[in-house]
């Protein structure tokens, strides 16, 4: 014999409320007024709702419409009842991938303890016993993966993966911070290091004060010449327009490099180009 799920409180509460209001009035009655209350409905709708099942909040607006109830406090109860009988689905939450931008240790750490936060926090004797693992983790070598004392192995990134849940996305993010961290800082491309750019324009400057004096025409440079020119100034402007465009935060990471290498002040060098370009300009 099969047993009839339990109604919920609240469904109940509302077919109390819709039987209250109603009173001693007829269907018919109901749907007269409120269609009259520009809100049309049946008589079959409106007697539905009173049958158990959970009734749209148009027909239970329309229902206190034609009773002359609160409509207000009617889809109160209504929101009740239906946030009872269709609970919100619980999301999952969205699996956490390492970026690109983790080079040091610090921060393969810091993504571990992202990945195993998504994974709801587990204790690190849960992760190392965990199936998932197959034997790959210790609670002592996940410590000292998580706190930064050690660099994590391969073989443990990818237990530690299996034991959180995290998908094959995450292990190779994983993996390929770990090489990252392990290849080093990449050099700076000189090009793209504001002092070298500026000494470079500088230098550009002088070279033409040097030939600027038996230079008294374009007529008399010959195609080539006009074509290496061109090629020289149309770089330096590119140089000097991505100097204008750095940010102040990008500034100041940049002072901070120019000061480890023995130089002053950055932005007086950055200013004292815009002097020289000012001037040459004049």
């Amino acid at each position: 014999m099969s047993h009839r799920a339990a109604e919920p409180v609240e469904l109940a509460r509302l077919r109390g409320w819709l039987r209250a209001a109603k009173g001693r009035r007829t269907f018919a009655a109901l749907a007269r007024r409120a269609d009259a209350g520009k809100l049309p409905v049946s008589v079959c709708t409106l007697r539905r709702s009173l049958d158990g099942r959970l009734p749209t909040l148009r027909t239970v607006q329309a229902f206190a419409r034609g009773a002359g109830a609160d409509e207000e406090e009617g889809a109160r109860v209504w929101a009740a009842a239906a946030a009872a009988v269709r609970p919100e689905p619980v999301q999952k939450p969205a699996a956490y991938v390492p970026g690109r931008g983790i080079t040091t240790q610090a921060g393969l750490a810091a993504a571990m303890e992202k990945v195993r936060a998504a994974a709801g926090g587990p204790s690190l004797r849960r992760l190392a016993d965990s199936p998932e693992a197959a034997g790959r983790l210790s609670r002592s070598a996940l410590h000292n993966a998580l706190t930064d004392r050690r660099l994590p192995s391969e073989e443990l990134l990818t237990g530690f993966a299996a034991a959180c849940g995290a998908g094959e996305e995450t292990a190779r993010a994983l993996l390929a911070a770990r090489a990252r961290v392990l290849a080093g800082p990449q050099p700076r491309p000189s090009l793209m290091y504001p002092c070298g750019v500026v000494e470079e324009a500088e230098a550009r400057r002088e070279q033409d004060a040097v030939v600027r004096h038996w230079i008294r025409d374009d007529d008399e440079l010959d195609w080539y010449e006009r074509q290496l020119r061109d090629e020289e100034e149309a770089e330096q402007r590119r140089a000097e327009a991505w100097v204008d465009d750095l940010t102040d935060d990008e500034l100041e990471e940049l002072q901070r490099d120019a000061t480890g290498a023995g130089r002053s002040s950055l932005r007086a060098e950055l200013a004292a180009a815009a002097r020289s370009a000012g001037e040459a300009d004049g």
